[in-house]
């Protein structure tokens, strides 16, 4: 959540620093600002809503060659300019944004800060307040006013700090809140994702937990909080700038929706060879082989995928699977087995809550691997092993190809694992062929855009509540597709396995109810699901049909081409991405940006 962009040393900071920020409007916010500095000239301006008010509100004003931006999502106080990023101490010399929560913000302001005058409600306003305490009051130098206030301040933070009296500098600290230093020519970069300066620089150096960063523009010194200096290579960020635009889509949603054939097959070319050969790490294939239970831990579409995953993985790789809410382990990990693997899957790669995760299995000992988007992204560092997902960068708040490249990632890894342990389903299962008909199957699907975006607005035009219902791997799609259609329409929908309806939730069943039912080709669950059917229609439900080819009747409403049981759940997802898009398009929302939503949740 939120986004951090900073420059210093290039006369075109301001378009530097608000182009960083419409490349990470996709995490979240709903306000944002700017402060740059020339000399003895500041400029500090903030707006509440969207990247292009803060625009407007600076103009054609190139305001300087070093400065910060921030795009804040709120946690301590309403959305309103006073709350906005950047926050400056009592006496305006020091300027700080922050991502991240710092829990003890109260303490701080109560035992430090008495007198002071707060603008905000903010506990990034109590840190630069604290800085400034130190520098202004007690006469320390900026550098070591704010190593001192780290050591004080309890939480997670990703800070830039600017000092108006020092012209060259941006001092950068963090714990448990991405950052990255962008290394340009002549001038130097922070920002919290680096496709926020991709157009500047795909040279980047990582910044661990607990690290504080002096930036000027011709260097780069990287220190614990006790002052020892760290060495620290640049590393190249896999990035091409042309994937990021929308192109003539509308939304990014449907680009990225349109994407996923591409995305099946580019896979294919990355973990198969071109004799159909697996081409997956054997480090991490003997991890698996190894392991005595495999611990799969995510959040939100990610934890569906792994539901989705849970049945290949275990009948290829001959290993029971448990899946695991990473908010939820991350304060209460359970009794675990003798030789756990933990999984870790997620698109950004910087989820709060698994990185908590993993770094209690790291204190552990304990083998893992995650499964990410974002090569160099914190739980990719932190982990034993990374497998890449291969999508390209997903803008769209609303995940659709990274949840369809994490169930196809773990195919491939499930089938290299069956395979080096001989499993006979493995080798009956030929990945790449059931692969390469998932694609034609979404390419079946996404012809039928029209035909699916009318259905929607005669089942969802009006409806404040909706229901998905499946049995089998189809409830694992209908938890996915109710997360969906209700994050960027704000329907309330839930998804349900099919037989649980008569256990209560029937009785939320009206006249008029839209329930969406998912059958995917399975002979013995399909029947159940349409007995389900009729109970609900028998109660005045308006259903939809979403039904597998060899299956389907001719009153089906929406037919999915035939594919492996193993990837069912992909091509089954796809027209419910489609209903949740044109659910929300129909009712003139923001599809990309939903309210109240981050893509990176960055905070536990």
């Amino acid at each position: 959540m939120c986004g951090i962009v900073g420059v210093v040393g290039n006369s075109n900071a301001t378009d530097i620093l608000l182009q960083g920020l419409e490349k990470l409007e996709y995490r979240g916010y709903d306000s944002a600002g700017i402060f740059v500095t020339a000399g003895d000239k500041t400029a500090l301006i903030k707006s509440v809503g969207r990247i292009a008010d803060l625009r407007d509100k600076v103009g054609n004003q190139e305001l300087g060659d070093r400065g910060i931006g921030h795009t804040r999502w709120a946690t301590h106080g309403k959305p309103l300019e006073e709350n906005a990023h950047p926050h400056q101490s009592e006496t305006g010399r020091l300027t700080l944004v922050h991502n991240g929560v710092i829990e003890n913000y109260a303490e701080l302001k109560e035992d430090y800060l008495a007198g002071h005058h707060f603008n905000g409600q903010t506990d990034t306003e109590v840190a630069v307040h604290l800085i400034g305490k130190f520098v202004e009051e007690d006469g320390l130098d900026t550098l070591s006013a704010f190593r001192q206030a780290l050591q004080l301040i309890k939480g997670s933070y990703a800070f830039a700090l600017i000092d108006k009296e020092d012209a060259d500098t941006i001092y950068v600290a963090k714990n448990k809140s991405p950052l990255l230093i962008g290394v340009g020519q002549g001038y130097n970069m922070v920002c919290s994702d680096a496709m926020a300066m991709i157009r500047e620089t795909n040279q980047y150096m990582e910044i661990h937990d607990q690290e504080l960063v002096v930036l000027t523009k011709d260097s780069v010194s990287v220190q614990d909080y006790s002052g020892n200096s760290l060495e620290r290579e640049a590393y190249t960020a896999e990035l091409d700038l042309s994937d990021i635009g929308k192109g003539t889509y509308p939304h990014y949603m449907l680009k990225e929706i349109d994407e996923q054939p591409s995305v099946m097959r580019k896979l294919i070319s990355t973990y198969a060879d071109a004799n159909g050969n697996m081409a997956v790490d054997p480090a991490i294939v003997k991890a698996v082989q190894e392991a005595d239970r495999l611990y799969i831990i995510a959040a939100g579409t990610s934890y569906h995928a792994g539901f989705a995953s849970k049945q290949f993985l275990e009948e290829l790789t001959d290993t029971p699977v448990e899946l695991g809410i990473a908010s939820e382990w991350g304060y209460g990990m359970p009794l675990l087995s003798q030789k756990p693997l933990f999984i870790f899957l997620t698109q950004s790669g910087e989820t709060a809550d698994s990185r908590q995760v993993l770094v209690k299995v790291n204190e552990l000992g304990l083998p893992s691997l995650t499964i990410t988007n974002v090569p160099g992204s914190t739980l990719s560092r932190e982990a034993s092993h990374t497998m890449l997902l291969h999508a390209g960068p997903e803008i769209s708040v609303a995940s659709t190809k990274a949840y369809t490249a994490q169930i196809a990632t773990m195919a491939f890894l499930a089938k290299a694992v069956g395979q080096a342990n001989n499993n006979t389903k493995a080798a009956a299962f030929d990945v790449v062929h059931e692969l390469s008909l998932v694609a034609q199957s979404i390419e079946a699907s996404l012809s039928d855009k029209e035909m699916i975006a009318n259905k929607v607005e005669e089942l969802l035009s009006t409806a404040r509540n909706a229901f998905y219902i499946g049995r089998g791997n189809d409830y694992y799609v209908a938890m996915e597709a109710a997360l969906k259609l209700k994050e960027i329409s704000y329907i309330q929908c839930e998804g349900f396995a099919a037989g649980e309806l008569k256990h209560g939730t029937i009785s939320l069943i009206e006249d008029g109810t839209p329930v969406i039912a998912l059958m995917s080709n399975n002979s013995i669950l399909a029947p159940h699901v349409r007995g389900n059917v009729a109970e609900v229609a028998a109660r005045g439900a308006h259903v939809l049909t979403i039904v597998e080819e060899g299956i389907n009747k001719e009153d089906d409403d929406i037919v999915v081409s035939s594919v492996h049981p193993y990837l069912s759940s992909i091509a089954m997802v796809i027209p419910t991405q489609l209903v949740a898009y044109y659910a929300s398009l129909q009712r003139g929302l923001d599809v990309d940006k939903p309210r109240n939503l981050a893509k990176s949740v960055t905070v536990e």
